[in-house]
């Protein structure tokens, strides 16, 4: 299922607006739109920071521990963290211990903390095996889990660390702040603005962004 909303921007009189549509007349000063009106910035959709965890192989993926980001997330919630396999089928550690499925639908709406300048088809099989390598280990049960100190992010730095090929495996070399300061944070930072601006259309039809 998509979950993009489809935000448009425009800018006509001024100050930016965005809607999820062009309606028939501009939400800033009220004059028509029409095929023939100028733009001072033309209408474009707003890119989407949000992707379907089974259609991204071999990524390490986060979302919140709870709901979506759309309509739950917010700076103080915690994120959940899994990666997916070279099949798409998502591999994540929580207080159920190792799981593995390839509907997804609980990641339908995530962020893809991947390096585009990372090649992941050079190391898609090295992934796969260090993949279930690391699953195969007996620490990953529910009874290890431990919700500040063994869990979702010991299991993804765990596998990292033991890739040990492109920037989040070197990222991951150093300690779980680090690596939320390099990957997550940015990512997270970025994505929030856009649920920022969704939320104002969402609630009144448009957002003026003056």
């Amino acid at each position: 299922m998509d979950t993009d909303p489809g935000i448009v921007c425009f800018q006509h009189c001024g100050p930016k607006v965005f809607c999820f549509g062009l309606g028939s007349s501009c939400p800033a000063c009220g004059q028509p739109l029409r095929p023939d009106t100028h733009f001072m910035l033309l209408p474009f959709r707003v890119p989407y920071p949000f992707a379907r965890a089974t259609q991204h192989p071999c990524s390490i993926v986060i979302r919140p521990t709870h709901g979506d980001f759309l309509n739950d997330y917010f700076n103080s919630k915690d994120l959940h963290i899994a990666v997916t396999s070279s099949s798409g089928v998502v591999v994540e550690f929580d207080r159920s211990g190792l799981r593995q499925h390839l509907d997804g639908d609980a990641w339908r709406q995530c962020i893809v903390l991947n390096d585009e300048s990372d090649d992941l088809e050079m190391i898609k099989e090295q992934w796969d095996e260090t993949l279930m390598r690391i699953s195969k280990q007996p620490c990953w049960s529910s009874e290890s889990y431990d919700e500040n100190n063994y869990n979702c992010y010991t299991f993804v730095l765990a596998f990292l660390r033991s890739l040990g090929s492109g920037s989040l495996s070197q990222a991951a070399a150093g300690n779980r702040t680090s690596f939320c300061e390099k990957f997550i944070v940015p990512r997270t930072t970025a994505a929030g603005k856009y649920v920022s601006v969704y939320r104002r259309v969402r609630n009144m039809g448009y957002y003026i962004q003056k």
